[in-house]
């Protein structure tokens, strides 16, 4: 049985390719920054499946984790790489992949990357991805690359942007890269394909374009979205003095994503992405959806809370802040619960995204400040409405820790001069029941103690409809799990 690596398996496309892999018979190593990650998904159970905790920028450490791998996923790009020491620091790690694999004799890199016309017009963010792929060849290891345009897949970054915009905005005032031409293609087709090349021995060392069925042009797209999410026409009006930095901003003004994510995803759209060859389909052929079946795939998905992955779970888990072993502030408050720990810990994991936060209006004026200072607000929303995972995003938090019918820990990742961390826990003994819950902020500079004197609490109801009778506090900018 043939063992295969994949590197970013935390990610979008890697959380969403594992499973399929393991379908089509291969043993996996999931190599991952952040292992916790993949704490609650049902392939992780798998005999097959390895999971090994990885520095990519530890080549020596990372030959012994690739070692017995015949073939190794590189899934891992920065989000933000715009940003020339972002764009420096994929590179890197691509060196350091590349050495790896040929020390770990694997026999072939596959890597996923975009599509675009080489030359001065390509964006940074696409020079960035053809940078990566020359990285990787650089050991001579074969490296197989997939080049895509837009994803279309429920909770992916594209994807997300532009069900925002049609959603949001009645009438478009765009950027004129509304009128470029793009050759989106359906998730299920990128995973099929990069499942399908380990079986082809010709895409062995070869680059190959992949798209979907049709072209169109990202008018068109945001038409299709809007009939598929049956709203009427959106008036589109396309200017052409709007920068990529001016539509990094717009996109962050209407969608969940920050502006540093939105800039490199703004300057792309510049670039026509249309496939210049097609050998990819010949050598695997599938049927490929079109940009109407696309959305509407992916719009059943979120409709029936069956998203795998989401563009959120990408990126560092937070380590110790850089004030740790500082004087931190803590505030703790209990409530007796006369309920089930189940029935107590599934509630408590309700929170959040569409359901709201209980005080909605507190939390929205605190999304609001936050928003408008460029943090994320609090519409990230969440990857299931009933489910946590250890790494999801939850508006403005992130799951730090999370224990079954025990515990649930959350840290901020709203605009603060300070960290914010939260933990509910349950403890449970004979028919005493209690729900505790821990914050803690640690302040920085010298106005640390001037804001924390002159903080002030609010109380709040945390859960209505009877389920837990509490009042909890609500303290300066730190805001508590509600429990």
């Amino acid at each position: 049985m043939q063992r295969i690596a994949i590197a970013g398996a935390t990610g979008y496309i890697g959380g969403r390719l594992a499973p399929r892999l393991l379908s089509a018979g291969y043993a996996l190593r999931c190599l991952a920054r952040s292992p916790r990650k993949l704490e609650g998904r049902e392939w992780t159970s798998d005999s097959r499946v390895e999971i090994r905790k990885s520095d990519l920028a530890d080549a020596p450490s990372l030959t012994h984790e690739l070692r017995g791998c015949n073939a190794a996923f590189y899934l891992v790009h920065s989000m933000m790489s715009a940003d020339r020491e972002y764009a420096e620091r994929d590179l890197a790690l691509a060196f350091a992949f590349a050495k790896a694999a040929r020390d770990a004799d694997v026999r072939r890199i596959v890597y996923l990357g975009g599509l675009g016309e080489t030359g001065s017009g390509l964006s940074e963010h696409l020079s960035s991805r053809r940078d990566v792929e020359s990285a990787l060849g650089s050991a001579g290891v074969p490296v197989t690359v997939l080049r895509a345009a837009m994803i279309i897949g429920s909770g992916s970054a594209s994807f997300e942007i532009l069900r925002y915009l049609v959603q949001r905005l009645p009438v478009m005032i765009t950027p004129k890269w509304v009128t470029t031409r793009c050759q989106p293609i359906a998730v299920e087709n990128v995973l099929a394909y990069l499942v399908g090349v380990l079986s082809a021995p010709e895409t062995i060392g070869g680059v190959f374009d992949i798209g979907g069925s049709e072209t169109l042009c990202y008018r068109d797209i945001m038409r299709i979205m809007a009939e598929e999410l049956g709203l009427p026409r959106r008036p589109i009006i396309a200017v052409p003095v709007v920068t990529p930095r001016l539509s990094s901003y717009w996109i962050h003004l209407v969608t969940p994503l920050s502006n540093k994510i939105a800039r490199p995803l703004a300057e792309g759209l510049r670039n026509e992405v249309v496939c210049r060859e097609n050998r990819i389909a010949r050598i695997i052929p599938q049927k490929l959806l079109d940009v109407r079946e696309a959305i509407h795939s992916a719009l059943s998905q979120v409709e029936a809370h069956l998203v795998e992955t989401n563009w959120t779970m990408a990126g560092p888990m937070p380590g110790d802040p850089d004030w740790s072993g500082g004087t931190v502030f803590r505030d703790e408050r209990e409530v007796a619960v006369g309920a089930p720990a189940s029935a107590v810990f599934r509630a408590v994991c309700r929170v959040g995204g569409r359901r709201g936060w209980y005080a909605d209006w507190l939390w929205k004026i605190r999304g609001a400040l936050d928003w408008l200072a460029g943090g994320l607000g609090l519409r990230r929303g969440r990857r299931d409405p009933d489910a946590l995972r250890y790494g999801d995003a939850l508006d403005f938090w992130r799951v730090v820790g999370l224990e079954q019918d025990r515990s649930l820990s959350l840290r901020a990742e709203m605009r603060l001069p300070a960290y914010a961390a939260n933990r509910a826990a349950g403890s449970f003994a004979g028919a005493g029941r209690r729900v505790v819950q821990h914050g803690r902020r640690g302040l920085r500079g010298k106005n640390g103690s001037a804001r924390k004197r002159g903080s002030h609490r609010r109380r709040y109801r945390a859960w209505r409809d009877g389920e837990i009778r509490a009042s909890l506090v609500l303290h300066n900018d730190l805001i508590p799990v509600p429990v």
